[in-house]
């Protein structure tokens, strides 16, 4: 089998690694499967920046890397069971789910239902669970196969705009008269004003874009305003402000940061699409000892409004969320389809440097 690793310390250094599975090599309950296809984004370099300080990791360790330096960079798609000892996992059902970039994967599946399974394999028990949870396509009511390139592009970044939408939403966005988004032509972003605009809310949403990003971003529809990083001194410093960085853009966060002065009411570090500018990866969780600045992780947001809500109401609404942004790409995203690592590798310094056109999503088909 093909395994895609990245080096720990320098994520701009990969390599294809070779490597064995052995279907007998399996405990009773475990499984594995073969993964067919997933999509690789701006999200999927955030969690190799962040893959120390958040654990990304840990969920998959690279195989043959006995000094640890070489890790697996999670991606979102879709896999197909092989080989299964678990009487209630059929063989040839496929998952869609958190995944290696790897042609294979061997899951422990526990608290297992007609819909879904949670892998319960030791060096995952406390890490986020909805990292670890694995959807059975065969149960899933209404599932088209159609959309998959979609869901798996879309459902990681839009579940963090729902959940962004959801947190400023309770907090009464923070008493702020606008709210600014940073790498505003990045999926999350756009899904985030989209559901923005959406409430009506009293806040305006202004997005900031690279120049070349800014008449894509405009055409959208889904921003008040949108603004290059060149024309940051346009932004009306005296409103009281929330920032939602995806960025990760040291300088120009000290800009705004300074500019704004106690007119920043929040500021919510989402993301890392600008990864060259942090110093190192604690900056991404922590740019700033002021109780204005947090870093924003869905999936504790997610597991704490299920509590509050109700596993059932949060899916629901989340779930609404998600059709509606689903729907809003269709207006706007184009879909690529590669083959293999091979073209992965090709791919992946264009998607590290920011030279993808956002409304390109990629798909990886190990398939072919």
């Amino acid at each position: 089998m093909k395994e895609f690793q990245t080096l720990k310390s320098d994520i701009t250094k990969t390599r294809i690694f070779e490597v064995e599975i052995d279907s007998n090599d399996l405990d009773n309950d475990e499984i594995i499967v073969q993964i067919e296809t997933f999509s690789f984004t701006a999200n999927n370099i955030s969690y190799g920046v962040a893959g120390d300080s958040l654990g990304y990791w840990q969920f998959f360790p690279a195989k043959e890397n006995v000094d640890e330096k070489w890790g697996c960079i999670p991606m979102w798609g879709f896999a197909k069971v092989i080989t299964s000892r678990n009487k209630k996992i059929q063989e040839n059902e496929r998952l869609f789910g958190y995944f290696p970039p790897s042609d294979y994967l061997k899951l422990k599946p526990a608290k297992i239902t007609e819909q879904n399974f949670f892998d319960s394999v030791s060096h995952r028990r406390d890490l986020p669970i909805i990292y670890n949870n694995y959807l059975r396509l065969d149960g899933e009511i209404g599932y088209e196969e159609s959309n998959d390139y979609v869901r798996a592009l879309l459902f990681p970044l839009h579940l963090t705009a729902y959940c962004l939408c959801d947190a400023l939403k309770c907090e009464n966005y923070f008493d702020g008269d606008q709210v600014i988004i940073l790498s505003a032509s990045s999926k999350t972003a756009i899904g985030l004003a989209q559901g923005l605009s959406e409430e009506n809310i009293l806040p305006k949403v202004l997005g900031l874009t690279s120049s070349r990003n800014s008449e894509f971003v405009e055409d959208l529809g889904c921003y008040d305003k949108v603004l290059s990083y060149d024309q940051i001194e346009n932004i009306d410093f005296d409103k009281n402000s929330v920032l939602v960085d995806m960025a990760g853009n040291s300088s120009i966060m000290e800009k705004l940061t300074n500019s704004l002065g106690d007119n920043l009411k929040k500021c919510l570090t989402v993301g890392a699409t600008h990864w060259q500018k942090i110093s190192s990866s604690d900056e991404v969780i922590n740019n700033v000892q002021d109780s204005r600045f947090e870093f924003f992780f869905a999936p504790g947001h997610a597991q704490k409004r299920a509590g509050e809500l109700g596993q059932k109401l949060f899916n629901t609404n989340s779930n609404e969320f998600l059709k509606r942004r689903s729907e809003d790409s269709k207006k706007w995203m184009q879909i690529k389809e590669i083959k293999g690592f091979g073209e992965l590798s090709n791919n992946y310094d264009a998607m590290l440097n920011g030279d993808v056109d956002p409304k390109l999503g990629l798909i990886i088909n190990l398939n072919k």
